[in-house]
């Protein structure tokens, strides 16, 4: 690398007009960069610092003007930061509820939690725009999770479902033979099948229950977008039988909408207190086959209920069959905050309490279905 490219680097890194010390004058693309960064990153230079000296104020033209300028000058990765960032730091918060600013933004999980936390106070013109922003995220999201998620859980139903007593045409001869090698008898070139494996019998009945049950509170915005798209891909699937209940300090049952992700979505509410107790509750009422059920809680932990009458929920619902898992979070967004305190509390009881992201949830669905031990699902994923 040259040094005339390396000051331009620093320059750009920098910013300051030429008090960052590199000498160096940005034109043309280079200028225009700097000046979207600025407008978003830069300090003023007001006494102790504490103002800006750009900023994209509370116009919302110049706003849009500026979604425009990133978008033409960065890649959409740098782009749906840069917004998350603009939206913290200028308190744009407030401008995204018309539709001239949602037509402007790179739609992006993030955004779609703002949004949804924002869909009771928009205008019906942009909850209109609102809609078609967050339905072009659920798309992409349910492009990249369907297909591996289908595969994952119907192999592990079908491997669920296998016998070990099966009729002659139902035995799956490659398994069988790999759990009997150690039986070969080599006098005879031949694999003594001490232990038959067969296929599972085809049914169409349901084989197993999954209750999703989900933190609204607002520090779970990704978690709840990502449970939206997750829980109408089970319910697709005929041998699970998915039911998606939403919480804060309310409880509300979303199964009857989730053949549409985005209607799930904007069936939540984000923000308020959190009632985990209360929620559970609700969830046993819906549990009917405990031994075949799958009991999913994604939230922080962080009750406002009552504590020992959660625990005591948990609890019996594990003494009943119930595979009780807890997930800290189901997101991207690296380590999350929780009560550390109630995640011990449930691992004391043999509840794995871990945070995991979008792409291994299909696995752990298939763990989950074929009751494998999930602490090494969770020392696995968490290398």
């Amino acid at each position: 690398m040259s040094d005339e490219e390396r000051l331009r680097r620093w320059r750009l890194v920098l910013g300051g007009e030429g008090a960052e010390g590199t000498g160096t004058t940005l034109t043309g693309v280079d200028a225009g960069m700097d000046a979207a960064l600025a407008a978003l990153y830069r300090d003023g230079d007001g006494e102790g610092g504490s103002s800006r000296s750009a900023g994209l104020g509370g116009s919302a033209p110049k706003v849009a003007r500026w979604l425009g300028d990133i978008r033409e000058y960065f890649p959409s990765t740098v782009v749906q930061v840069m917004q998350a960032d603009a939206i913290e730091r200028l308190n744009l918060t407030r401008l995204l509820v018309e539709p001239e600013m949602l037509e402007a933004v790179e739609p992006d999980v993030h955004l779609v939690g703002t949004l949804l936390s924002l869909n009771k106070v928009m205008p019906d013109k942009a909850r209109a725009t609102a809609r078609m922003v967050v339905a072009k995220v659920v798309a992409e999201l349910e492009r990249r999770v369907a297909q591996r998620t289908r595969a994952a859980i119907t192999g592990a139903v079908n491997r669920a479902a296998r016998i070990t007593r099966p009729r002659h045409r139902d035995i799956d001869w490659n398994r069988t033979i790999r759990a009997n090698l150690k039986h070969y008898q080599a006098e005879h070139r031949t694999v003594v099948p001490e232990r038959l494996i067969g296929y599972g019998r085809q049914t169409k009945s349901v084989q197993r229950d999954v209750v999703l049950c989900v933190d609204q509170s607002g520090s779970m915005a990704a978690s709840v977008v990502y449970s939206g798209v997750f829980g109408a891909v089970l319910a697709s699937m005929k041998s699970l039988r998915t039911s998606l209940v939403v919480f804060d300090t309310a409880v509300v049952d979303l199964t009857d909408q989730l053949q549409d992700p985005v209607e799930v979505l904007f069936g939540t509410q984000l923000g308020g207190g959190t009632d985990i107790n209360r929620a559970i509750a609700y969830c046993q009422g819906l549990i009917t086959r405990p031994r075949d059920s799958i009991f999913i809680l994604i939230s922080d932990l962080y009750e406002g209920g009552v504590r020992q009458e959660m625990l005591r929920r948990v609890a019996t619902m594990t003494a009943a069959g119930v595979q009780v898992i807890v997930l800290l979070a189901l997101s991207d967004e690296g380590q999350p905050s929780y009560d550390h305190a109630n995640a011990a509390a449930l691992a004391a009881m043999g509840v794995p309490s871990f945070a995991c992201t979008p792409d291994a949830f299909p696995d752990l669905m298939a763990a989950a279905i074929e009751r494998r031990d999930l602490r090494t699902f969770v020392e696995k994923i968490g290398r």
